[in-house]
């Protein structure tokens, strides 16, 4: 009867072992998910970062509609030269 206890462990032992691995599966599963997750949370922040930046430089690089436009004035010629 001796096999009969050898396979009886055998199939012990694997179930152990399939349970174990299946257990990391998961947390491996899980850890990957949560990883993903706050992936996806940075890149959102980023692109709301990049976002924001885009709106301020075009509030910068636009005149304001009250500021006068700026007209370009031509050297004068004169007496004025030192």
């Amino acid at each position: 009867m001796d096999g009969q206890d050898d396979a009886k462990q055998s199939t012990a032992d694997m179930t152990a072992f399939v349970q174990n691995l299946l257990q990391q599966m998961f947390w491996l599963e899980f850890l990957n998910k949560a990883a993903l997750d706050e992936m996806g949370n940075r890149i959102d922040e980023l692109e709301q970062s990049i976002n924001d930046l885009r709106t301020e430089m075009g509030q910068e690089g636009s005149p304001s509609p009250s500021a006068p436009a700026k007209i370009k004035e031509e050297p004068k010629s004169g007496g004025d030269s030192c």
